[in-house]
């Protein structure tokens, strides 16, 4: 049996401290918030609640290995999973509207009747090379550890299929070498954001995305998101897991040969350990928590990556509407000030000139047009019985303070703010914008109401109250460096190969989480958790 302590309770670390325990393990875990689920927040005001990260899951199986390894699968009122049909609704600079079906034949219908009869054809295409690059990938990429070599490691496991993953070419190149329709080509690109990337710089290997979303469905938690998290840490705790909140780790101690012995707390006190398991961000280990001398590949990797997105949160406490037609159910175009109802759970509206957007996010500035994502569960532990629930979020830049410590926020979660590795800026893309400057977030955030107005969302005369969250508050609530939501944005051609492994150069620790190997989002992040559990080895 290993002392095992666990740095951050986001989904991977409870998730990798349910496994460890139920093997046997004396299992810590050490979260500096007093809530635990890390991004998978949960926000509530005056009978309104909303889930303040991830609201879509897919790829559902990877969780249900994760409760069968741990005890078995959860009840239906511990967790309820709901699929969504359709999973998601776009709109078009040009009013068009579509909805993505989760049957796929229903779903290439309306392509044709929505965008033109070759749609379909394209998409068809397009699906079908999702599904070789997901099935080349998945066992000897996504399920496993990563190694030096992915890539060769990845053709000697399926040569056949290298071409496929295309490995010299953007998700954007691959769009236009496939796909005829540019709406449809929006749609390809926004699967870079999964991962907080820039879809001209992306891998054609990101297309993967899009099968994992089209086989395996989206899917709904009753009660929101954040109760899968809870699900989790019910299991970590059962396998005897303790979890102990408000207890920032200040650094990891080693033995003088190097290996990891423990950890120090902010006030001082070391719990030893054999096995540290580290669920934080790549450039919070890297930048401050090892001793001087090690870990200095781990530093060249990190200052070398470009920091991916973030994001600009609104939640919206809306009065509820009266039934009535909206722009989904027309087709049309509303004016500005009329009703109006969202045709899915979620919504994405896309701007006239998508490149304007990536270009000022990651230039550091505020985008005047950016796509904007929607989601409004029809579900009534969101909002009071006169009410609905929106939650509005942009891609945006990261923080990056302009001077010292940066002042309180407006608005959004709080939390401490984490210890200052990376403050030289986000990444080689070069400069974050300083969110907590006064008036910044409630300007952007009056500035997105027009654009939803404009695009036929105008909410402004049922709204009651609204909190935002800006990248600043995710850095402090999460200790993520500069809110940047999936640490390193996959940009280049061998970029996902190049993810911190899970088993780090220092003995005894690990990485688990978004910026670690295989990458963001809850699947990958419950995957890169049962890699560093299989790396740790039963009791």
């Amino acid at each position: 049996m290993a002392r095992v302590v666990v740095i951050g309770a986001g989904v991977g670390g409870l998730a990798t401290a349910a496994r460890l325990a139920a093997v046997g393990h004396d299992v810590t875990i050490c979260e500096q918030g007093t809530m635990v689920g890390g991004k998978l927040g949960w926000y509530e005001r005056g009978g309104y609640g909303f889930d303040t990260g991830p609201s879509l899951l897919t790829m559902p199986h990877v969780f249900e290995d994760l409760f069968a390894a741990t005890g078995g699968p959860p009840g239906q009122d511990e967790l309820e999973l709901r699929r969504l049909d359709p999973i998601a609704s776009y709109r078009f600079a040009d009013g068009t509207v579509l909805a993505a079906h989760a049957d796929e034949q229903a779903f290439v219908a309306e392509l044709d009747a929505r965008l033109g009869a070759p749609a379909g054809a394209d998409w068809q295409r397009l699906a079908a090379r999702a599904a070789r690059v997901f099935n080349a990938s998945e066992q000897p990429f996504l399920a496993s550890p990563v190694r030096a070599g992915g890539l060769a490691r990845l053709a000697w496991a399926a040569p056949g299929d290298i071409p496929a993953v295309a490995p010299g070419r953007s998700l954007r190149g691959l769009g236009r070498s496939m796909v005829r329709d540019p709406r449809l080509r929006l749609m390809l690109d926004r699967y870079a954001t999964y991962s907080g990337s820039d879809p001209r710089r992306a891998p054609a290997a990101l297309v993967s995305v899009l099968h994992a979303e089209r086989r395996f469905g989206g899917w709904y938690v009753p009660g929101g998101l954040h109760r899968l998290g809870a699900a989790v840490e019910a299991r970590a705790r059962r396998g005897g897991a303790r979890i102990l909140t408000g207890t920032r780790v200040r650094s990891v101690t080693c033995t003088p040969g190097g290996r990891v012995d423990g950890v120090r707390l902010a006030d001082g006190f070391r719990l030893p350990a054999d096995v540290v398991v580290a669920n934080i961000d790549a450039a919070a280990l890297y930048g401050g928590l090892l001793p001087e001398g090690l870990g200095r590949a781990g530093r060249r990797q990190v200052r070398r990556a470009n920091r991916s997105m973030s994001g600009f949160v609104l939640l919206l406490a809306l009065a509820r509407q009266a039934p009535g037609p909206g722009p989904g159910r027309t087709g049309g175009q509303q004016p500005t000030g009329s009703p109006t109802r969202l045709p899915a759970q979620h919504t994405v509206t896309f701007p006239a000139d998508y490149d304007a957007e990536f270009d000022a996010v990651f230039a550091g500035r505020l985008p005047a047009d950016p796509t904007i994502y929607l989601h409004a569960p029809d579900d009534p532990a969101c909002a009071p019985s006169d009410g609905e629930a929106w939650f509005v979020l942009v891609n945006a830049p990261p923080h990056l303070p302009s001077t010292g410590d940066p002042r309180p926020g407006r608005s959004g979660p709080r939390g401490p703010r984490p210890a200052g590795p990376g403050r030289d800026g986000p990444g080689p893309d070069g400069a974050g914008l300083d969110w907590d400057r006064p008036g910044l977030a409630d300007g952007y955030a009056r500035h997105v109401l027009e654009l939803l107005a404009a695009r036929g969302f105008d909410v402004r005369d049922r709204l009651r109250w609204y909190e935002t969250i800006t990248p600043a508050d995710l850095e402090r609530r999460t200790g993520s460096v500069g809110g940047a939501i999936y640490g390193t944005a996959s940009h280049g051609v061998r970029s996902a190969f190049l993810r911190p492994p899970n088993a780090t150069a220092v003995p005894g620790l690990f990485h688990v989480g978004g910026s670690a190997h295989p990458g963001g989002g809850l699947p990958l992040v419950a995957l890169s958790a049962a890699i560093v559990a299989e790396l740790v080895g039963p009791a």
